[in-house]
């Protein structure tokens, strides 16, 4: 089959949108990603309420991240994410900007990607707070760009981002 790596391993993506309603958006997103044939939900962030980045005159962001298990390649990965967006009416825009679904690869076990269209781990990740506590919740300390994810957190600033303990968050949009 196409797309097919040989084995199933453990990739991180995140999640985020700032209108409509990003949480019912990022709930289904879950529920398309998980129904996808090789693919594997395992584990679901909480979710954090964060600032815009980038692009500063819009509203805040919903953000969360998932752990899946996938034997599917990362242009493959890529693939499903677009298309699950493109699914929940992801329209682009504009780079930063407003959107009803962002679905990011933010990390692949083992695997590194620097082509055009795709980098793994995620191009500024080690920068961006928005998407590094999320992944915390469902990675622990992985290493990322050989530092601990905590040894990156610890050097941002978290002012304005809010953590919504409901971790069944996802669970209650369907």
């Amino acid at each position: 089959m196409p797309g097919r790596s040989e084995r199933s391993r453990v990739a991180y993506l995140g999640l985020g949108g700032n209108i409509g309603n990003p949480r019912r958006q990022m709930a289904q997103a879950i529920a398309l990603l998980d129904a996808h044939p090789e693919i594997a939900v395992e584990a679901v962030s909480a979710l954090y309420a964060t600032p815009p980045w980038g692009k500063l005159d819009q509203p805040d962001f919903l953000n969360a991240a998932l752990r899946i298990s996938t034997r599917l390649n990362a242009n493959s990965l890529l693939e499903v994410c677009l298309e699950t967006e493109k699914a929940l009416l992801r329209e682009r825009r504009e780079r930063w900007g407003p959107r009803l679904i962002d679905i990011d690869i933010l990390l692949i076990e083992g695997e590194v990607v620097e082509e055009q269209d795709l980098q793994i781990p995620h191009l500024r990740l080690q920068e961006r707070l928005f998407a590094l506590l999320p992944l915390r919740d469902v990675a622990g300390d992985v290493i990322l760009r050989d530092k601990p994810l905590s040894g990156w957190i610890s050097s941002l600033d978290g002012e304005g981002i809010r953590r919504d303990d409901n971790l069944d968050w996802w669970r209650e949009e369907n």
